[in-house]
């Protein structure tokens, strides 16, 4: 029996069934971005608009609407009964040019830093209860060491996930902190009350260690860079093999991560 037919038994409809279903669901999908594209473009318009142009029936276009105001990413003027596009669509925007500013911005001090180092730099973001490298550069010291780019890492493991997780709002912080925390290795701070601590270290001091907390053999420190209100928006950190980066050249180290990372804090407006 194949896995279809398999679901087909368990949920009590056909293959063809599920498949229409699906089908439906990616149009219903497609339709709602639509939505969005058009009154993007128009700036505003009606139910009746809306349907004209979907070429569907104007309950089919109220129902996409209704789902997308609920969600925030549409609103309705009273007055006029007209859409337009919500807070919810510039929360988004404003997210995802968070990070395209981040990463493009990032890329001279990343590569500056690494040159300078020979180590491998990357810029990390917050990824709900992550840190996700978004940009990295590599020294010439590091050609064979690993690619970090896209890899979602561990907030309570790593440098940069350290530096993003002491600048949490409290109540975010403490609600992460209290989640049981999976140990990598022998030197995996797993402990609320000793992360805790580490994490005041960290804001206080400005940057993070993390020595093979992630893996063996790694080391690496991160610093905290600012948005121009002064939140933190990211880290970017430089890693290498402890070898390299044993305890009497991360501080210096670290001070370097400093400077790079309030130089790319500036690029992004902040202390203007």
């Amino acid at each position: 029996m194949t896995r279809t037919q398999k679901q087909a038994d368990r949920t009590g409809e056909t293959p063809e069934k599920q498949s229409r279903g699906a089908g439906s669901a990616v149009q219903s999908v497609d339709r709602a971005v639509s939505v969005l594209e058009i009154l993007a473009r128009l700036g505003e318009a009606g139910v009746t608009e809306i349907a004209d142009e979907l070429e569907v029936h104007k309950s089919t276009a109220f129902r996409l609407l209704g789902v997308l105001e609920n969600r925030g990413l549409v609103a309705q003027a009273k007055d006029r009964g007209k859409y337009f596009l919500g807070a919810g669509v510039l929360r988004l925007a404003g997210a995802a040019a968070v990070r395209l500013d981040i990463s493009q911005e990032g890329v001279p001090v990343c590569r500056e830093l690494a040159d300078e180092l020979g180590e491998t730099v990357n810029i990390a973001v917050l990824d709900d209860n992550a840190a996700v490298n978004i940009m990295q550069a590599r020294g010439a010291a590091s050609v064979t060491a690993q690619n970090w780019l896209g890899r979602r890492t561990p907030l309570h493991a790593t440098s940069s996930g350290k530096v993003l997780l002491a600048h949490l709002p409290p109540t975010l912080r403490e609600g992460l902190l209290a989640r049981t925390l999976p140990r990598f290795t022998e030197r995996t701070i797993t402990g609320t009350a000793a992360l805790r601590a580490e994490l005041e270290a960290v804001v206080e001091q400005g940057y993070a260690f993390a020595l093979e907390e992630l893996e063996l053999g790694l080391a690496a420190t991160a610093s905290p860079v600012r948005a121009h209100d002064g939140k933190v928006i990211g880290a970017i950190s430089v890693s290498g093999p402890v070898y390299r980066l044993d305890p009497d050249r991360l501080p210096e180290l670290a001070k370097r991560t400093v400077a790079a990372a309030a130089d790319l804090s500036r690029r992004m407006g902040y202390g203007f």
